[in-house]
């Protein structure tokens, strides 16, 4: 019997003892960056959902300019829009990110930089579905907790396979043996390389991909009547930041096949969608609306995209010299975007 006993008292030990070095691991090498008390190392962002690593960048001093959207934004490069804007980019884009989502990393951004340079989101469906309410989240994780102010709770809430897998990930970046996903801006290129380019495949990819619907469960209604929910959140984002902040709107531009066809319901409600939050920018200062998501030289060459969301790394530095005019209210010498606002 005594043999026993110390054989689970040891095996107790070693269990606690286990424990408490993986806390310690995971305290110290803090893969998101987000421990009021972890060593101050050079940690990127390495999480492959980067609901988890994109607010230690939202929080950085580094930055005082940010890029907010889903994949339809991830390919605009800071290093090319810093020189454009005088400002320092962080591209926070997160695949198919709800409009709450978005919103959240937004409100952690403007905590931390009340006087802001710019800021841009990109507009897509999520922020033009209709309804009484809208999804907060994905089947994606979203860490709530990381995203709160309360910087103590975050030690409760790290004890998890999943930190664990990203802390061993985060220690294998800091010391050499594996290179970094995520530039430290939080930009890379999530697309295959240009080269594998492949327009029959594109093509598949258009054939496949229904248009966003829109349209209420109950049926067509008259546009003017609609509730668009997440425009409240997208409103009161736009008044956290600073009237002095240059707040760039833009819809983002998918492939002309993927819009609605004219004179349609669908249509009539993009429309009505596109018009409010242009009043609501014209209501808020310094804001710009442009709207890529038009029958446009980029949107209506197949050749430009993937698949009818994605564009390739041309059509991003085009929109990228865009945007630029854009914030100097100028009209695209080329169609490629309309001007809603102001």
């Amino acid at each position: 019997m005594a043999v026993w006993r110390r054989f689970f008292a040891l095996m107790i030990a070693w269990s606690v003892g286990l424990g408490l070095f993986v806390y310690a691991f995971l305290a110290i090498v803090d893969p998101f960056d987000t421990l009021p008390l972890s060593p101050r190392l050079d940690r990127p962002p390495i999480a492959t959902n980067a609901r988890y690593s994109f607010p230690a960048l939202a929080r950085s001093a580094r930055f005082d300019a940010a890029i907010i959207g889903t994949s339809t934004s991830r390919l605009l490069r800071p290093a090319a829009l810093n020189p454009l804007f005088g400002a320092a980019f962080a591209n926070l884009s997160m695949n198919d990110a709800q409009a709450y989502e978005q919103y959240r990393l937004l409100q952690v951004f403007a905590r931390y930089h009340g006087n802001a340079r710019v800021v841009m989101i990109g507009l897509d469906r999520v922020w033009c579905g209709t309804g009484d309410a809208y999804p907060k989240y994905t089947p994606r994780p979203f860490p709530e907790w990381i995203y709160e102010e309360n910087r103590w709770r975050r030690y409760l809430e790290i004890y998890n396979l999943y930190t664990v897998e990203q802390a061993g990930q985060q220690f294998g970046v800091l010391t050499g043996l594996r290179p970094a996903r995520y530039g430290r801006d939080g930009f890379t290129v999530f697309l295959p390389d240009d080269k594998l380019y492949d327009l029959a495949r594109a093509r598949a990819a258009f054939a496949h991909m229904p248009r966003p619907n829109l349209t209420p469960a109950s049926g067509a209604a008259d546009p003017g009547s609609l509730k668009f929910p997440t425009h409240a959140l997208l409103s009161e984002a736009l008044e956290t930041l600073s009237p002095t902040t240059l707040k760039l709107l833009f819809f983002v531009p998918y492939y002309a096949g993927l819009q609605a066809e004219p004179d349609t319901p669908e249509a009539a409600i993009w429309s009505e969608c596109k018009q409010r939050i242009a009043a609501l920018a014209r209501a808020t200062p310094h804001t710009v609306v442009a709207d890529f998501m038009i029958p446009s030289p980029i949107t209506r060459e197949e050749t430009n995209y993937w698949d009818p969301l994605h564009f390739r790394v041309s059509v991003a530095e085009r929109l990228e010299r865009d945007l630029w005019q854009a914030a100097e209210h100028e009209p695209s010498p080329d169609q490629d975007y309309r001007l809603l606002a102001p």
